[in-house]
């Protein structure tokens, strides 16, 4: 262990978690690497990373280069004398960085390689019904999530559990994974093997941009339910009310299957119990447990529904809320 230096790469707080796990284990920390710091909030005030706020209050040194393969970043790098990086939740590193390091440069990934390479693998594998999926420590190489693998550790998720979640167990899973791998490195016993080839398509876990959260509402309730909860809390699934809220805009973020055939259009809603709020999709209802309009604060249904006017709710997509 004490010969150990670790470079540790992060941004958010799904990182923190791994960087904590590495100090309290006694492995030698002398600079995590971060984004720059950036205007945020409606205040526009300059907020730091999460992974840089935990570096500081722990006495540890911080480099933000705007380009990785910037000179005097890369110079600092050397400087450190450290003999392993760690990546946890970046950016792609080119091979300046990720080759300079004498015992590797790894990367923890929040699924089970090589299914959902890509930036949003938590938010997909919920998206997709996945029941089970897991962390992934690897190699890094040139490509995007293809190096060879170091250890893998399996989690089971719920039928209701949704990617913020998801989410958090992972975080913990994952950093207790890094831990162990870097045990492994510093013991010698690191064993990497090739990601399988897989007699299937892979499913790929590409950033997801708005036109990508709003529901379809003419798919099965399963998938409906899924798509809800894989986009929760963020970036939060969207649908547009008609009628006396016309084009109103409101996300989505937690829901239920009821088992209840609908048989009317689908996106139309009834109130059940006066306090509940069940909408059509292809095949049955769901209900809708948690709801969030546009410029408010998430709310329970029965909160939303105490605030209507009229009890004619119909949810659309965009192009037919108009």
């Amino acid at each position: 262990m004490n010969d150990i230096s670790i470079v540790f790469m992060g941004t958010p707080e799904f990182a923190v978690a791994s960087l904590q796990r590495i100090v309290e284990s006694g492995y030698r920390v002398p600079a995590v690497v971060t984004v720059p710091d950036k205007p945020a909030g409606r205040g526009l005030k300059i907020r730091q990373s999460a992974v840089k706020q935990y570096a500081l209050e722990h006495g540890i040194g911080v480099l933000q280069p705007d380009k990785l393969n910037d000179t005097g970043f890369l110079d600092e790098l050397k400087n450190l004398g450290a003999n392993l990086f760690v990546v946890v939740a970046f950016r792609k590193l080119p091979e300046a960085v990720w080759s300079l390091p004498e015992l590797g440069c790894f990367n923890l990934h929040a699924s089970l390689l090589p299914q959902y390479r890509g930036a949003a693998p938590i938010n997909h594998a919920v998206m997709n019904g996945e029941t089970v999926t897991g962390v992934t420590t690897f190699f890094i190489n040139e490509g995007i999530d293809t190096g060879k693998i170091i250890l893998k550790s399996e989690l089971a998720v719920g039928p209701d559990e949704t990617a913020g979640e998801l989410h958090d167990r992972l975080k913990e899973s994952g950093a207790a994974l890094v831990v162990k791998t870097i045990d492994n490195i510093a013991a010698g016993k690191c064993a990497p093997f090739a990601q399988p080839v897989i007699n299937e398509p892979l499913r790929s876990a590409p950033r997801i941009f708005r036109e990508q959260c709003f529901i379809n509402w003419d798919k099965t309730a399963q998938e409906v339910h899924n798509h809800i909860r894989g986009l929760s809390p963020y970036p939060g699934a969207i649908s547009f009310l008609t009628g006396e809220t016309a084009g109103r805009e409101v996300k989505l973020l937690r829901s239920a299957l009821t088992g209840e055939i609908a048989g009317v259009v689908p996106g139309h809603a009834k109130i059940v119990s006066d306090n509940r709020l069940f909408v059509a999709c292809g095949d049955q209802y769901i209900e809708i447990i948690s709801i969030q309009p546009a410029g408010k604060k998430a709310m329970q249904a029965s909160e939303f529904l105490r605030g209507l006017r009229t009890t004619g709710i119909v949810f659309k997509t965009p192009s037919e809320a108009v």
